[in-house]
């Protein structure tokens, strides 16, 4: 049924009248996958439905959205009857696949062999298979759906690149899986994954099963976000995913038109979005849901999102904060470039303009006297289009998986099956299609950019949140794996002298990184806690950039002000102790998009305060 919802705050969506059994809301990091799949699972609830939300999404903030902690086992949501929730967090998953795994093992197993298994199964590559594992099983119907408690299960994606990648596993898998009964891969003893095979299967069933599940693309009134969202519909298409809907977020209507001339140009801007909209996304069934005043946090907030509750208040203007002192893009070009050379790491939850600043200061840097390398490890690049032409230089590239795996699949056979004959190349070629090949060849193209970075400037616009957490990890696991390589007798004295790119990376005079925010809660609270995840890595953010400012834009319209007001309650928190430095970029009434349009954010002078 093709429901084209209209923008008023009555309307709900569309796909609340026949939802299927599973719901997957995907799309570019930002767009609002998370608020809309959780006010979807409310209003399912609140219909009498039985309801699991399930997060897929290592960087989720669920539990802040709904004041619930976040647990690998349903939790019953307070104040929405017949709602639960449950985080597939990657660290809990992964262990408890080696523990599967290392029960199998014979009985005369030593520790020894119990301990090289376990170390077969500490890394990134593991961590992604256990917490695939998890949610094949709830497709599956086992685990927490076993009795299929639940009439509707719905899932809050991570950002496109990865879900992609999350949702191709279960045919990655099973075409791994047939005719491969040997006793080891990548992942240890070949045994751990071949149990599951019954349980891929089944998941790929219920994925490609239009009367079972449908994929909800989520995208903002603006032509990026919607051109991933096109790519995705015809990728998740081939897969086999063709029940699709479209759910257009944040549609903004000016209040008084003609009047304002920054809510007149982001009105123009979404409704030249829309009206361009890409073909693959313009024959689904579509909802749209208006820009709220309000921040989608808590109950009230959550229900009126989709026009079923009484609109929180706002907070009149007057009541903000004082103004956070933060300095012009400029300044960060500036200082960075004083430096000489090292690795510019330009992080942050998805859709927050990571690969805005990214280009930004890579262009800002050749402006001023430097050679730079700016590439991306994210599985949607669009460091390219950002760019929209060249710069003599400046040098652009692309961490590619398929490009990468392909050459470390070449260079695997043509050293390692260089001596073996034609029988034991073609196990060793069987091995190295196994899924878990891309993780190691991403993280060695990696480890290449960061050695890079000891003699020229490298700025690397990274993949979101939860993908590049995992990274991080293969680079842990990198380290730990080298430095007990060489302890001993031995070794020791060479495991002094070992320098591995995580050292790199810990590493103040090497090693930037810039943490990218939008003045919003969700955003923020997400790059604190990416903060605290490099930390513990004894990674140390640089500096914050706070993108899309509306404050400093002075806009006069009555639902951009009240919005205000929680961007400077964010800005006031980012002040107080988030950021070391923190750098500004207001919101702009045309993208900055080229060459010129990007040098000009880091040309700027001047004091931007809120």
């Amino acid at each position: 049924m093709n429901v084209a919802a209209a923008s008023s705050s009555s309307a709900p969506l569309g796909l609340l009248a026949q939802p299927t059994r599973f719901l997957f809301f995907t799309g570019k990091g930002g767009v609002g996958k998370t608020s809309l799949s959780t006010a979807t699972a409310i209003a399912l609830a609140d219909a009498g439905r039985r309801v699991l939300l399930v997060s897929t999404d290592a960087a989720s903030n669920l539990d802040e959205m709904l004041g619930v902690p976040l647990s690998n086992q349903p939790v019953p949501v307070p104040g929405v009857p017949g709602l639960s929730m449950l985080n597939i967090d990657p660290d809990n998953a992964a262990e408890a696949y080696r523990q599967r795994v290392l029960a199998q093992l014979e009985a005369t197993a030593t520790e020894d062999e119990r301990a090289t298994v376990h170390e077969q199964l500490s890394g990134a590559c593991t961590t992604e298979i256990a917490a695939f594992d998890e949610f094949a099983a709830l497709l599956a119907s086992e685990g927490a759906d076993a009795d299929h408690t639940f009439d509707h299960v719905v899932f809050d994606t991570a950002p496109t690149g990865h879900t992609l990648r999350l949702l191709s596993l279960p045919k990655a898998w099973t075409g791994f899986l047939a005719g491969n009964d040997r006793g080891a891969s990548c992942l240890g003893p070949h045994s751990g994954l071949k149990m599951q095979e019954a349980r891929f299967n089944a998941a790929l069933a219920a994925l490609s099963n239009p009367a079972l599940t449908t994929v909800v693309l989520v995208t903002r009134p603006d032509p990026r976000p919607m051109q991933e969202a096109a790519r995705t519909a015809v990728e998740l298409r081939a897969l086999g995913l063709a029940n699709q809907r479209l759910a257009i977020n944040g549609v903004f209507r000016a209040s008084q038109p003609g009047q304002d001339p920054v809510a007149d140009a982001i009105e123009r801007l979404g409704r030249e979005a829309m009206g361009q909209m890409p073909d693959a996304l313009a024959q689904l069934p579509r909802d749209e849901v208006p820009l709220r005043a309000f921040d989608t946090v808590g109950l009230p907030a959550l229900r009126a999102l989709l026009g079923g509750d009484v609109v929180p208040p706002a907070t009149p203007a007057a009541a903000a904060g004082a103004a956070l002192q933060a300095e012009p893009l400029a300044a960060l070009a500036d200082t960075l470039a004083a430096k000489g050379h090292g690795l510019i790491m330009v992080m942050g939850k998805g859709g927050v303009g990571k690969t805005t600043i990214a280009a930004a200061l890579a262009v800002g840097l050749v402006q001023r006297g430097h050679s730079v390398h700016l590439t991306t490890t994210d599985p949607a690049a669009h460091v390219q289009s950002q760019l929209d032409g060249s710069l003599p230089g400046l040098k652009v590239g692309r961490i590619d998986p398929r490009a990468e795996t392909q050459a470390y699949i070449d260079k695997i056979m043509a050293t390692r099956g260089k001596a073996l004959d034609d029988a034991g190349r073609a196990l060793l070629l069987e091995d190295l299609q196994s899924p878990c090949t891309e993780e190691v060849a991403v993280f060695h193209a990696f480890s290449r950019v960061v050695n890079e970075a000891r003699t020229a400037f490298v700025v690397l616009d990274t993949a979101p949140t939860g993908h590049s957490l995992l990274l991080m990890d293969a680079t842990g696991a990198y380290h730990r794996q080298m430095t007990q390589q060489y302890q001993g007798s031995a070794g020791g004295a060479m495991a002094k002298h070992i320098i591995t790119p995580l050292m790199r990376l810990q590493d103040a005079d090497m090693t930037h990184v810039v943490i990218v925010t939008l003045p919003e809660v969700t955003p923020v609270s997400q790059a604190a806690a990416l903060q605290e995840d490099l930390r513990r890595a004894h990674i140390e953010p640089w500096a914050w950039v706070i993108n899309k400012s509306v404050a400093a834009t002075g806009t006069s319209d009555p639902l951009l002000q009240a919005r205000l007001v929680g961007e400077r309650k964010q800005c006031e928190r980012i002040e107080q102790g988030l950021a070391q430095r923190t750098f500004v970029l207001p919101w702009l009434t045309e993208p900055p998009v080229g060459v010129e349009a990007l040098g000009g954010l880091v040309t700027a002078d001047g004091l931007l305060s809120h």
